[in-house]
């Protein structure tokens, strides 16, 4: 899978003052273009996998490019790019249209649930994002 994306709403709750989303929100709009593009591959609950481990965001590069305004109506993308041994990088855009809003590099690691040490991601986990959502 090369492309992923979902729509979203701005609301008037994502906005400051101004009518300008909030630079947190998207954020909020980033994560849940991940958990859907997870959850398309069969993780019902993507942040907590069935053998002890949490996804957690590691890191993340955003760059805010042109803002997002009240009402606009968004398409939030994500894309695996990279795949190591305990963590994924996902690089992602929000767009009002054609119009890039921002971009993002997600760095998202895997946890050992007691702990909350990396640990290697399962491998039925990296199996089904090597093979789903890797590009080819």
């Amino acid at each position: 899978m090369s492309h992923f994306s979902i729509t979203v709403r701005v609301y008037i709750e994502d906005t400051d003052a101004g009518g300008i989303v909030y630079y947190v929100n998207y954020l909020k709009y980033l994560e849940r273009a991940r958990t859907e593009l997870l959850r398309s591959v069969g993780f019902d609950k993507p942040a907590i996998l069935d053998e002890g481990c949490l996804l957690v965001v590691h890191s993340a590069e955003i760059k805010y490019q042109k803002p997002a305004l009240l009402d606009n109506e968004l398409t939030v993308t994500a894309r695996v790019s990279k795949l190591a041994r305990s963590y994924v990088i996902f690089e992602q855009s929000v767009m009002r249209g054609e119009e890039p809003i921002c971009q993002a590099s997600i760095k998202v690691a895997c946890v050992d649930q007691q702990s909350m040490k990396p640990c290697a991601l399962p491998e039925r986990v990296a199996s089904v994002v090597r093979r789903e959502l890797l590009p080819a």
